[in-house]
């Protein structure tokens, strides 16, 4: 106990420093999750060790992933991605990860990546919709066109890999119980979802909005009890806990959508991107171990040709967006749905514990999703500017 008042003094600095050096220089503005990460990598044990991700540290960032994919959950408003968006998007995802697997058969095949090519077909379609959704709203691009899309994309990036994950490696069960399981969680889901559609048009909304005005803040524990319900069924159906925060984000969207629910919103937004949500994404770069990018002589290699895979899954169902986005749109399209790290965390995490994947595999995959955070997000922001330039 003595160590974690220390400890949590320095996250905290670091969560208030990372939006303040976004601010400099000027004329390009990092994203501040790209300034947390490296910030975290920074005071890691990996690098001048002056803290540890373990203890309370560890379980803040726990609940900060969790509360990440609630929040994303929260920003998929269904009435704008559904029809072409949606139907890109899903598209799209089937496209990479096909891709992705054919990729990974054949490089497994020659040696020069040894990794359970389903595991690595799983992490390279992935996108990290938790990371662009703060960039994109910074930037005001969250409700445009190209943020519809990208979102959808992002979306499909998030719950294609999720399913996959919670039907295939995560079998607590019999494979006939795991579905079964994973089927009643859907309906309850949906049922839910149902519940929030209806109550969204009735006068509960406006009696919850004026209850929060009080100090009892009852439609805000109402959201984090319905999350960490959700969080706690889908830890006991078997099926992976961020599921169960990404359903009952957009479960809660649902409900509050509107203009009754705005404020309900913010003080959303104030706990997740202003206490837990920064914790994870410092406490990520803790983990980074750096040392992986040089622990073998392919080990570079493996990493760059990953990350050039990234782009590759990802980018290539661009393709599908010719009529939808300009040739000015689509290189950043493509850095963006290329940029993925918690569900190649949580993949790689899922394989080391289950023995299909060496830790020092892991480390590999898990640098080139760090990289693909860090890189990533910078270029397609500075491609968007240099085309937004008059």
């Amino acid at each position: 106990m003595e160590s974690y008042p220390s400890e949590l003094l320095l996250i905290a600095f670091v969560a208030m420093l990372a939006p303040l050096l976004a601010e400099f220089p000027r004329g390009y503005r990092l994203p501040v999750v790209v300034l947390e990460i490296v910030l975290g990598i920074l005071i890691g044990p990996h690098v001048f060790h002056l803290t540890s991700p373990g203890g309370m540290i560890g379980t803040l960032s726990e609940l900060g992933l969790t509360f990440l994919l609630f929040m994303v959950g929260l920003e998929i408003d269904f009435d704008k991605i559904r029809g072409k968006p949606l139907s890109l998007a899903v598209g799209g995802w089937f496209l990479s990860f096909l891709l992705a697997l054919v990729c990974m058969f054949f490089f497994e095949a020659i040696g020069l990546i040894q990794t359970p090519p389903l595991l690595a077909a799983i992490a390279l379609s992935t996108t990290a919709l938790g990371v662009l959704a703060p960039i994109l709203r910074d930037r005001g691009e969250l409700n445009s066109d190209f943020g519809t899309y990208m979102v959808a994309a992002a979306a499909a990036g998030e719950f294609g890999p999720l399913i996959v994950i919670s039907m295939l490696l995560v079998p607590t069960h019999t494979t006939l119980v795991h579905a079964l399981f994973m089927v009643t969680f859907i309906i309850i889901t949906f049922v839910a979802a149902n519940i929030a559609l209806n109550t969204r048009s009735s006068n509960i909304i406006e009696i919850l909005t004026r209850t929060m005005q009080s100090s009892g803040q009852l439609p805000v524990r109402i959201c984090i009890l319905f999350q960490v319900l959700l969080v706690a069924l889908a830890a006991k159906f078997g099926l992976n806990i961020v599921m169960g925060a990404f359903a009952a984000g957009m479960v809660v969207g649902l409900a509050i959508k509107g203009e009754g629910g705005e404020l309900l919103r913010h003080k959303l937004d104030a706990i997740g991107y202003g206490f837990l949500i920064p914790i994870f994404f410092i406490v990520a770069g803790m983990k980074f171990e750096i040392s992986a990018l040089w622990s073998a002589p392919l080990a570079p290699i493996q990493v760059m040709l990953l990350l050039g895979l990234l782009v590759l899954v990802r980018g290539v169902p661009v393709f599908l967006y010719k009529k939808v986005l300009t040739p000015d749109e689509q290189l950043p399209f493509a850095f963006y749905s290329a940029t993925g790290l918690p569900l190649i965390v949580i993949i790689s995490e899922i394989g080391v514990s289950s023995g299909l994947m060496p830790a020092d595999r892991a480390a590999i995959l898990v640098s080139a999703g760090m990289i693909s955070v860090l890189l990533f997000p910078i270029l397609a922001v500075k491609l968007r500017g240099k085309f937004k330039l008059p």
